[in-house]
């Protein structure tokens, strides 16, 4: 079945999430994220970068899906969220993948049913589309929460049983 990851872009923290979609439902297979340490921030992009492709070659997904970058009230934090972005998208072309890119207010739409869904509404029906034991880190839910957008997003449908 093609699998989809999903990544919640962020310096310190990079969320992730990774599914199987195919014969009518969606798989959980994996998700956590990607901690960066506290040195320079170059250095940091870098553990993105390596991350990311290290979790494309472990899962070997078909598509990655990202969220686009929000207005945010600081300049500089909008400027680091957007370069760890930049370097997550160039780590899934690298590796190979179409990258397809998501807002917030779609992501929230497409796995809740309200572009105004909280985080905790959102990490709840993550849990229950996947089936989960219980509720996932916040930013590995939201990644997951990215990667079921995008399957929605093109359709189960699009994805006939034995795929991958």
């Amino acid at each position: 079945m093609p699998r989809v990851i999903g990544i919640d872009p962020g310096s310190r923290l990079t969320g992730y999430g990774i599914i199987e979609a195919g014969a009518g439902r969606l798989s959980y297979l994996a998700s956590g994220c990607i901690r960066t340490g506290s040195g320079p921030f170059a250095d940091r992009l870098a553990e993105i970068y390596r991350g990311v492709l290290q979790l494309i070659g472990e899962h070997a997904p078909d598509a990655m899906a990202i969220e686009e970058v929000f207005l945010a009230r600081n300049p500089d934090s909008a400027l680091k969220l957007g370069q760890a972005r930049g370097v997550a998208i160039a780590a899934g072309v690298a590796g190979g993948l179409p990258v397809h890119e998501y807002a917030a207010r779609r992501v929230k739409l497409g796995v809740v049913g309200s572009g105004r869904a909280s985080k905790q509404q959102v990490a709840h029906m993550v849990r229950v589309l996947l089936e989960l034991p219980g509720e996932p880190q916040a930013d590995a839910a939201d990644a997951l929460a990215i990667a079921i957008c995008h399957v929605n997003t093109v359709g189960l449908d699009r994805y006939p049983p034995g795929g991958h």
